[in-house]
Parts: C-alpha cells; sequence; structure tokens
C-alpha cells in the first residue's frame, strides 16, 4: 500500500493508522489477508475492509495491488520505454499503453529541456531484449506519426519497489 504525501486529508485516527502500519508492506499472503489483518488489530475484516476503501477512495491510500517481481517470473528483459509524445496527448496516450498486457505501469513525467525530451513513460516486460523490443514495436505503432521519439532504458538490476512508510 502507498500512502500519497501530495494528498491534504483528515488525520488518520488510531485504527487507520494501525491499518496502514499492519498493510504497508502488503498484505499477508493468506486466503482471507483482511481477516488476519483484523484480528491482528483487534477489529473485523468488513471494518478493516470499508476503512481502507474510504482511505483509498479520499486519496489517502494510493492503490492496492499486486507488486510482481518480474525476474523471478521469468522475465528478464525489463525495459523502461521513454517516449516523447505531445503534452495534450499524455494523458490519453498513457491509459492506451498502460492498458497493453505486457506494460506494468505508464505514467507522465516533465521533461528537462533541453538534455531529456521525453514525457510519457512505460515499463515494458520481456523475456528477454529482443522481446522487450518487439513489444515496443506495437507502442511504436499505436503510437503513429505521435511518436516523436523514443529510447528503450533496460534494467540492470531490480529495485525494491516500496512507497512511503510512516513508523509503527
Amino acid at each position: 500500500m502507498i500512502l500519497d504525501k501530495g494528498v491534504a486529508t483528515q488525520p488518520l485516527d488510531d485504527l487507520d493508522r494501525r491499518i496502514v502500519v499492519a498493510t504497508q508492506g502488503g498484505l499477508p499472503l493468506v486466503p482471507e489477508p483482511y481477516e488476519q489483518v483484523a484480528q491482528a488489530l483487534d477489529s473485523t475484516a468488513d471494518e478493516v475492509m470499508r476503512r481502507m476503501r474510504r482511505m483509498l477512495e479520499s486519496g489517502i491510500i494510493r492503490r492496492i495491488g499486486a507488486v510482481p517481481n518480474h525476474y523471478t517470473l521469468g522475465f528478464k528483459g525489463n525495459g523502461m520505454t521513454v517516449w516523447d509524445v505531445a503534452d495534450d496527448k499524455v494523458q490519453e496516450y498513457g491509459r492506451k499503453i498502460g492498458a497493453l498486457d505486457f506494460v506494468s505501469h505508464a505514467y507522465h513525467r516533465p521533461r528537462h529541456l533541453p538534455e531529456w525530451h521525453y514525457n510519457l513513460f512505460a515499463m515494458v516486460h520481456g523475456r528477454d531484449r529482443d522481446e522487450v523490443m518487439e513489444k515496443t514495436r506495437i507502442i511504436v505503432e499505436l503510437l503513429g506519426e505521435d511518436n516523436r521519439g523514443h529510447e528503450v532504458l533496460f534494467s540492470s538490476r531490480i529495485l525494491k519497489k516500496t512507497g512511503m512508510r510512516i513508523p509503527g
């Protein structure tokens, strides 16, 4: 779970804070994770889910989702593709590219001219670099003439994927 540090929200009450602390490293990998969290917090699974849903809707929690280790799954050719598209089309293309089954995330980033003119990033996964390049060509076709340039930056190692943490 990731807290969005850019959202102005109401302070967390004690149970909300304990839920965030208990789950910020991930939900337990058990058949009923919310039940296990609830038991540890002396609450109910329904209450934990209700509060997490409220925190998600209000922006306190940005997302709840799986963060796979692509290397462990056999995808060792991972590459961050970076694209130069018109600023007024970044959201549209970000959604389209992010929906591709071989892209784990796509997002807008500011340009840093004159050195860095890319404003759309998309993580492409493949079993090797050749497969990533093949999949990148699919994005090239999707963007068509709106692709004003791109590069593929291949991963050399996996980084720990964590968001902001609050102390327990």
